[in-house]
């Protein structure tokens, strides 16, 4: 059979998917080779380790360290070598995927950002269809808008898992002090019992002072790559306390209640703008809604918005007066405390 003729009476161009989905299928398939690769090598090193010391893993992980820090991006040496060449500033995309909780290396994310950008493309020249310009430049703005999407809204939601069970951690930290234990090993009980990421964040701590580091500068580090005002409470009470001495327990006390305080208050004022901020999404959702049953019932009238380059104007037009009205709508829902 004839390849060409069965492309041929296909509804779409048959060809140019072949050609586009084949390198987004090979990023797939090296994505998972990578994890794959990552992990056995991780797997083998743990396996090995232990067998070195002879212990059981359960012991190598609650008494040894690793103090050697791992600085690669990537597992080839190559891509490490271009990553650090075209990424000066890599180290805030660092501190993002950490603060998010994901422990992948930039070079995995990289991919995933460019096999995002390819299907979105693909899809954009072969369902919509739009101009190849124009998909390109869509396919660009999704492979880097998405991924950053969802690294931003997965940092969000572990901010708050922390803040909410942050306080929980300092009550503890209290009561170890109460019963005359001393400030590290207050931190040390409280990593074990409250629930990560409270608690990893407080293990992270506990093991960087075993290794020989002060606690105030472990404490301003994580503040720095948690980025979390009240954490920053936290550090600054710790600080002070140890120039001018008084009572700890007693400070992390009204610490906690003030915490507690804040976390009230801004429940109080998602309560109050919570009808805002539905009337935001409905509004913002409309066009794109009703653009899609439009598309569903004559798909050849709104087409025409994709192809002809008045209606890339229309576009351009309306999206940029659509991010202006998203902003301005953001602003007034949005209160710092």
């Amino acid at each position: 059979m004839n390849l060409q003729k069965v492309f041929a009476n296909l509804p779409f161009d048959a060809e140019l998917l072949l050609y586009i989905g084949v390198p987004v299928v090979g990023l797939i398939l090296l994505l998972i080779a990578m994890s794959l690769l990552d992990s056995r090598k991780q797997d083998m090193r743990r396996r090995v380790e232990q067998i070195r010391v002879g212990r059981t893993p359960k012991e190598h992980k609650k008494d040894t360290v690793n103090a050697k820090r791992n600085t690669a991006e990537s597992n080839i040496a190559a891509i490490d070598r271009l990553i650090k060449s075209a990424l000066p500033r890599r180290e805030l995309l660092r501190k993002r995927l950490d603060r998010a909780g994901l422990r992948i290396s930039i070079a995995r994310y990289l991919l995933f950002c460019l096999a995002a950008g390819a299907a979105g493309t693909a899809f954009n020249i072969v369902i919509m269809p739009m101009p190849p310009a124009a998909a390109v430049l869509s396919g660009v703005f999704i492979g880097f808008g998405f991924p950053h999407l969802i690294v931003g809204l997965l940092a969000k939601r572990r901010a708050n898992k922390f803040l909410n069970a942050f306080p929980d951690a300092i009550d503890l930290m209290v009561r170890g002090l109460k019963s005359g234990l001393p400030i590290t090993e207050s931190i040390k009980t409280a990593g074990e019992e409250v629930p990560d990421p409270v608690g990893e964040e407080l293990r992270q701590v506990t093991d960087a002072v075993r290794l020989g580091q002060k606690l105030e500068n472990v404490l301003w580090d994580m503040s720095e790559r948690l980025d979390l005002q009240e954490f920053k409470f936290f550090t600054v009470s710790l600080a002070i306390q140890s120039e001018t001495g008084g009572n700890l327990s007693e400070t992390l006390q009204n610490l906690s209640n003030v915490l507690r305080g804040r976390r009230q208050l801004k429940l109080k004022i998602k309560a109050m703008s919570s009808e805002a901020k539905a009337s935001a999404y409905i509004i913002g959702c409309l066009p794109f809604v009703v653009g899609f049953f439009i598309y569903l019932v004559n798909a050849e009238y709104i087409t025409k918005l994709f192809i002809d380059p008045r209606g890339h104007l229309m576009m351009a037009v309306g999206g940029i007066m659509f991010l202006i009205g998203g902003t301005v709508m953001y602003k007034l829902v949005k209160f710092d405390i």
